[in-house]
């Protein structure tokens, strides 16, 4: 047995934690491997912030994981804001446990002298960070694991323009838990006197923003009564979205009843993430039923939104985050422009590993566009960055998450709701279906298809075998892709770019992370990269080609799944 995960439990068995948690760990000395999975590390803040299996252990999710990491954060505070009343915002998902995390983080926070305002009941992770901009708070936390299995939780912290932590503060605070040698040095003594309960005061002022964003309204007036499919997969969405939509007007919204209840056991899905095909089967089948126009889902703490429309045949079929994110960027783009809204400094913010037919796109309507790494916190820091220079309409990632306008700094499912039953009511206003509108944005701008390759390798061994992956691909960088010369490599851990062709090379302007992106001639995109919140490397494909008309939608379609097999094919990592 590795003698510092021995050390570390034996340090937790000797601090003041509950009897039958000294308990579990005793038991779980018995067992090497299950000891060594529990205390083999801390708990770091990636991409998504703290995020693992609940159970006992510095590796897990546990009132005691997340008491290091609040007090960690209440130290950060105290030292960046001396002599002010700090302020912090609390919410929570339907997830197991997460009431409970998210009270003993309202306890650390109180304990230490910080206001608390602690939501009454879960809520979307949007509304959290809506709720820290708006009540001027200098942080917030929401308790959420996303997407990820009912073993999981997570816990996401939030800077004072409402955007998850980056660089300094993220690995600041990491600094100050680190600095925390001991459980007993958290300070778990709540002070019910700083916590303040808020909700429905937040809730209509949210929603207002959100409705402010429409831009057809007119058009929703018109076909109010399309019929839509919503499911929060039992999740933080199951009175937002619903109320949302009726707001803005939609008459005819369907609350799918088997998904319509918050349960941290997502008994009705495997994984409760709208990108999984099955977490939409009970959707699709409620919407043959009624013959809807748009079906739509959220995940638990609803910053993610899956969608499924149907085709030309009237079957129904799952967009990806990708077309998804690229319609919603032709909708409001297009639609800015027939309102004379542009003024010349408007911008659109993507991910690296994201389509590059939103950079067309927003090309066609003069609007920059930007990338950043994975993960909503860096277009958040782009958007502040940009602030009074440039004004930011819409973003999005590959991931189903997407987010119009910036009185939110995260992704933001209920306002994409809000506009993709906006826009489904706009294509119908106009005599087309979201599909048709798909192909005439394929035809506009070229055709782009994407495929998502994620592998999970769980625990120690897979962690060393996801560095094994990355290495082998620094070391011998693929020549070519389904023919195509790769003719330019990425490497944004060594913050190099490089021409494979001249030698050339060039830095990168972002912030260290572990990507690997391989360009080639024909403009096929290949990237990889492991999960910052799951145990997974994911590998995104790119590929696109021209459709001269809609009547080859089929054949070319079938043309770039062809390339996009190859490209898999001699990746080799399945």
């Amino acid at each position: 047995m590795n003698r510092d995960v021995k050390a570390i439990a034996e340090k937790w068995l000797n601090s003041n934690i509950e009897e039958s948690e000294k308990a579990e760990i005793r038991a779980l000395m018995k067992n090497e491997e299950a000891l060594a999975e529990a205390f083999y590390k801390d708990l770091e803040f990636g991409t998504g912030g703290l995020r693992g299996i609940m159970g006992i252990g510095s590796n897990r999710m546990n009132k005691y994981t997340i008491g290091m990491a609040t007090q960690g954060l209440a130290n950060y505070l105290l030292k960046s804001f001396p002599n002010e009343q700090i302020k912090v915002a609390i919410a929570h998902d339907s997830r197991n446990n997460s009431r409970f995390f998210a009270e003993n983080t309202a306890a650390v926070f109180s304990a230490n002298g910080i206001k608390v305002y602690l939501f009454e009941d879960l809520r979307p992770t949007p509304e959290l960070s809506f709720a820290i901009k708006h009540l001027e708070c200098h942080s917030g936390v929401v308790i959420t694991a996303s997407h990820n299995p009912k073993e999981y939780n997570g816990y996401k912290a939030y800077w004072n323009d409402g955007a998850q932590l980056i660089a300094p503060h993220d690995k600041n605070v990491i600094n100050e838990v680190s600095a925390i040698k001991s459980i007993d040095e958290v300070n778990f003594n709540s002070n019910a006197n700083l916590i303040e309960t808020i909700g429905e005061e937040i809730d209509s002022i949210y929603l207002d923003k959100v409705k402010s964003q429409c831009l057809s309204p007119e058009s929703v007036k018109n076909q109010h009564d399309i019929s839509i499919i919503y499911s929060p997969i039992h999740g933080t969405g199951y009175k937002m979205v619903p109320r949302c939509l009726e707001e803005l007007g939609f008459t005819n919204v369907h609350l799918l009843e088997e998904q319509s209840t918050p349960d941290g056991n997502f008994p009705t899905v495997v994984y409760p993430n709208p990108e999984e095909k099955e977490a939409l089967n009970l959707a699709i089948n409620k919407a043959k039923e009624i013959n809807a126009e748009l079906i739509m889902a959220t995940d638990p703490d609803s910053d993610r939104v899956g969608i499924a429309i149907k085709d030309d045949k009237g079957e129904y079929i799952l967009l990806n985050g990708n077309q998804t994110g690229s319609l919603l960027t032709y909708y409001v783009l297009n639609r800015w422009k027939e309102l004379n809204r542009f003024k010349g400094n408007e911008c659109v913010i993507k991910t690296i590993v994201t389509t590059d037919l939103i950079n067309d796109i927003a090309r066609h309507y003069s609007v920059n566009c930007y990338d950043t790494l994975t993960g909503f916190k860096y277009i958040a820091a782009l958007i502040k960055q940009l602030e009074g220079k440039e004004q930011f309409i819409i973003g999005g990632e590959e991931s189903y998450g997407y987010m119009v306008g910036d009185f939110v700094r995260d992704k933001d499912a209920i306002a994409s709701c809000a506009m993709i039953a906006e826009m489904c009511a706009y294509a119908s206003d106009n005599g087309k279906s979201l599909y048709e509108m798909l192909q005439e944005m394929y035809v506009k701008f070229g055709f782009y298809k994407e495929r998502l390759i994620s592998i999970t390798k769980k625990g120690m061994a897979g962690e060393e075998e996801i560095k094994k992956m990355m290495s082998n691909f620094r070391e011998q960088t693929p020549a070519s892709f389904a023919g195509s010369k790769v003719v330019k490599v990425a490497d944004y851990l060594a913050g190099i770019e490089r021409n494979t062709v001249t030698g050339e090379e060039k830095t990168i302007d972002f912030p260290k992370s572990n990507v690997l992106q391989f360009f080639t001639q024909e403009g096929y995109k290949i990237s990889a990269r492991p999960s910052g919140t799951e145990p997974k490397i994911k590998f995104y494909l790119s590929a696109n080609t021209k459709l001269g008309n809609v009547s080859d939608y089929e054949k070319v379609s079938k043309e770039v799944d062809a390339l996009l097999d190859k490209i898999e094919k001699e990746l080799n990592v399945n």
